[in-house]
């Protein structure tokens, strides 16, 4: 189906230019108003989550942790409402372990409280009886491409990335703040972004470039509802890895294409595995699978799987927000 080239290609790299959707109806054989209907009506279904900015936090300054909480049963929901308030909480799961609420916290540059102290007070606000705290080591993949043609290779190679210097100036900050929001499924969806910001749109384009250059912005793309999308299932797979073995095996579970996210992180003695790699797939059958196969390959025979059973929240961080400064006054 073309939709899913669509949705391919879009997961990609969406062209951060003039006319978008006249360039990617170019490379399917499509006309630019043909692309815009097809993905309005993705958009329409939740099938299509968002198309913006994907930047790396800690370039930005941002502090960050995977975090897990304990969390008795009776207390979960406020839990979950009470870390879902925090501007810092993009992602937050339930998963079927001992260790029930998975999140992902981020703290701004500017913070007061700092990462621990913020994880703390949550921990203390949701009464959770156990935290393990989970930033990241080395990171070997963050990419997340769901195979919406079923042409992708099992296993892809990964690109080295060379990254230039920058100095983010007022300007970089602006742009920063307009690209890392949803666009408008319009023809020229850049240009409400240029005029606000007092630039044309080519300057708009070539600061866009200069981010990516420099790895402050991943990539420019879409982000899918996964099960809107026929991919029902995602495993955080966490292994534990000998510490001299653990970047040639994070690099080889980084090549299968189904992971989209893949890193070191440390081991603690309530929490043995130090490398985790995020397994996506249409089924839990497959995931099982594509995990086992994993195993095989690395030879590694002490791992688990966590299945997310509940998304309380998932969203994409929103950088440079007065919101995270509100939240520290609020508790403190």
């Amino acid at each position: 189906m073309i939709e899913n080239e669509l949705l391919f290609e879009m997961q990609n790299a969406f062209p951060v230019m003039q006319r978008p959707f006249e360039q990617i109806g170019s490379k399917l054989g499509l006309s630019e108003e043909e692309v815009i209907a097809m993905v309005q009506k993705l958009k329409e279904d939740k099938i299509i989550r968002q198309t913006s900015a994907i930047f790396d936090t800690k370039r930005l300054g941002y502090k960050s942790s995977l975090v897990a909480f304990k969390v008795p049963q009776e207390k979960i929901e406020r839990a979950a409402e009470i870390i879902n308030a925090h501007p810092g909480v993009s992602h937050n799961y339930l998963r079927n372990h001992d260790y029930n609420i998975w999140f992902t916290m981020a703290v701004a540059p500017d913070s007061l409280l700092g990462l621990e102290k913020t994880i703390e007070i949550l921990q203390e606000a949701t009464e959770a009886e156990d935290a393990i705290m989970l930033p990241t080591l080395k990171m070997f993949k963050i990419k997340v491409q769901m195979d919406t043609t079923g042409k992708r290779a099992k296993k892809e190679k990964l690109k080295k990335v060379s990254k230039k210097e920058i100095t983010l100036t007022p300007l970089h900050i602006a742009v920063i703040k307009a690209l890392q929001k949803d666009i408008e499924i319009i023809p020229e969806p850049f240009a409400k972004a240029a005029e606000r910001l007092g630039i044309g749109q080519e300057e708009l384009f070539a600061i866009a470039q200069e981010l990516k250059s420099s790895g402050v912005m991943r990539r420019f793309a879409t982000i899918l509802n996964h099960r809107k999308a026929g991919f029902g299932a995602n495993a955080m797979s966490v292994w534990s890895v000998p510490e001299e073995k653990g970047e040639e095996i994070g690099r080889q579970l980084a090549e299968f294409s189904a992971v989209s996210h893949c890193y070191l992180r440390p081991k603690y003695p309530n929490w043995p595995y130090n490398l985790f790699a995020m397994v996506h797939a249409k089924t839990q059958e497959e995931c099982d699978s594509l995990i086992e196969e994993m195993a095989a390959e690395t030879g590694l025979q002490d791992y688990n799987k966590l299945y997310s059973t509940r998304e309380f929240k998932k969203q994409r961080l929103v950088y440079f927000d007065e919101a995270f400064e509100a939240w520290e006054k609020q508790v403190t």
